[in-house]
């Protein structure tokens, strides 16, 4: 029987039938005192007289181990694993797919497995906590008696320096309902109120800090005709044709967000997807009856829907500005309107644009003509739709990408690899690009939210989507959020972006830019890494660089 184990970066996916030979080893990699630096550890068995499992505790030695976390790297079923792709895939046939991080079982105990490679998942979180210096780390198996089966380093060097504070917004669609939905709790309820905190917790771990706040139940992926679960924050009342409102959630939910450390609130659409025809479901009180007031068969720039808004909004501003919290909202009209549906939106933006003067309005779309024609002034286009906006110097500009965006550009795709994902961080990095927005942090529905899906058998949505992209984060049993491999490089990639803003203040950005750019080649949204070590060796040249700048004492 062969134990054979190796460290090896977070930028590689070990599927069960990966080989050893497969992955570089790694043995030294540099960090800033304040990030969250991950490897993995693979292992298997091997021989004819090897057991199908042995479970050895796992040890880490070395002052890093006091800051450790360490996950097994799980695997999950994908059925649909792209819909068009390029050569840049791992694999792109249904399968078994690395991706969520389960926490240790039976202690520190971890099934080793003959003829399977898995991985364990060693993330260090030093936290400012230790000084700046060389540390040597040894992950081990031991038997029961203590002594090391098998045995591994890897030196991680901490400079003297932290990353700056994160510049560029970041939201992923925060699914409120499919929360209550998935644990089968009332909305609103306290256990929904407690899930609800622990999943946007881990999102602000995960950068994340502009959240979807459902005033009223957001309009997206909804069948026409259709509704999704109640969700909305604000209480309306209807009496005798008057309009009043309640905040009460809302201040809980600001509270919350507070708490975990979350410093935008993005409003959820006030009209309906694709195009804006149509008011959000809204639930009222009226005259004693709780019941629906508008949705899809409301007009959206009819009367009726015209005079709520005009009702509300000034509320719920004044609301927030007593607060201290009107300039942390961002507003959205309606997502992803096509060229056809221009009119539509202007006149639905015109029943709202003079009461939010002065606030952002923003909205995903990729024709150029929205921006151009003056109706968005904050447009996010895709990033395989971004070049236009980019040539003609949009101040200001976000991007996104979710199901579509499959070809030659950065996404989290399960298929895709790792390296892939990370390749936005120098990419937004160099297009000063002013904030990212995902659809999926937790969207356990599928097509439409006809229905609720088990998200650890159904990775696309009912075969809806690419695997992945409807969520990042996965629902642990006790209500808290287990993260995906592909948060948490994506989480990487904002960390590179840091990390470039810091060498950025020593050197000036066409400098860092130009040095990247020397070991990748030309950085554009449509050209992505195509190995782990291509885009580990563009982050060792900005930490080179880092460190040679803290040497000089600049």
């Amino acid at each position: 029987m062969q134990i054979r184990t190796k460290i090896i970066s977070s930028l590689e996916k070990v599927f069960l039938d990966s080989r050893m030979e497969d992955f570089k080893s790694l043995s030294f990699i540099r960090m800033m005192k304040n990030q969250r630096l991950s490897v993995q550890l693979v292992h298997t068995i091997e021989g004819d007289d090897a057991p199908l499992r042995i479970m050895p505790q796992i040890k880490l030695s070395g002052a890093l181990a006091e800051c450790a976390r360490m996950r097994t790297v799980e695997v999950v079923p994908v059925a649909m694993p792209v819909s068009v792709y390029d050569d840049n895939y791992l694999r792109v046939t249904p399968g078994l797919y690395p991706d969520w991080l389960q926490p240790l079982h039976y202690g520190a105990g971890i099934s080793v497995m003959k003829d399977q490679l898995r991985a364990v998942w060693v993330e260090f979180m030093p936290e400012g906590n230790l000084p700046a210096g060389t540390y040597e780390t040894e992950i081990s198996f031991v038997d029961h008696t203590g002594a090391a089966i098998a045995s591994e380093k890897i030196t991680v060097e901490i400079l003297n320096a932290e990353l700056p504070e994160q510049e560029m917004l970041l939201t992923q669609w925060f699914h409120c309902d499919c929360l209550a939905n998935y644990y089968h709790c009332e909305a609103w309820s306290e256990r929904h109120w407690e899930i609800v905190e622990n999943f946007a917790r881990t999102a602000k771990e995960n950068g994340i800090n502009l959240l979807l706040t459902p005033i009223f139940t957001p309009p997206l992926d909804t069948r026409i005709g259709g509704e999704r679960t109640t969700n909305q924050l604000i209480d309306v009342t209807l009496t005798n044709g008057e309009y009043t409102f309640g905040f009460d959630k809302l201040d809980r939910w600001v509270d919350m967000c507070d708490r975990v450390g979350i410093k935008y609130f993005e409003i959820s659409h006030l009209f309906t997807q694709w195009g804006a025809a149509h008011a959000p479901k809204v639930m009222a009180t009226v005259d004693g009856e709780y019941k629906r007031i508008f949705g899809w068969d409301t007009e959206a720039a009819g009367e009726e829907y015209t005079k709520f808004l005009r009702t509300f909004l000034p509320q719920f501003l004044d609301h927030m500005k007593q607060r201290g919290d009107d300039q942390r909202c961002y507003f959205h009209i309606s997502d992803e309107p096509n060229g056809e549906q221009m009119a539509q939106y202007k006149a639905s933006k015109a029943v709202v644009a003079d009461l939010l003067a002065g606030y952002t309005i923003m909205d995903a779309l990729s024709e150029y003509e929205f921006y151009k024609e003056g109706v968005v002034s904050t447009p996010i286009p895709s990033n395989n739709s971004i070049k236009p906006f980019i040539e003609n110097n949009v101040p200001g500009l976000w991007t996104y990408y979710c199901c579509g965006q499959c070809i030659d550009v950065s996404n989290r795709l399960i298929a895709m690899p790792a390296w892939r994902n990370r390749s936005i961080g120098m990419q937004l990095y160099k297009y000063d690009i002013a904030g990212f927005l995902q659809w999926g942090y937790n969207f356990y529905n599928n097509m439409h939210s006809v229905n609720t899906v088990n998200p650890y058998a159904d990775v696309s949505g009912e075969y809806w989507v690419p695997a992945g992209d409807p969520f990042s984060v996965y629902p642990a049993e006790d209500g808290t959020a287990y993260e995906s491999t592909r948060i948490i490089v994506f989480h990487e990639a904002l960390e590179d972006m840091r990390a470039m803003k810091l060498c950025e203040s020593f050197y000036g950005k066409e400098r860092v830019v130009a040095e990247m750019e020397a070991v990748f080649g030309e950085i554009r949204f449509d050209r992505c890494a195509k190995s782990g070590e291509m885009m580990l060796a563009v982050r060792a040249r900005i930490d080179e660089l880092i460190a040679l700048a803290l040497a000089e004492g600049k």
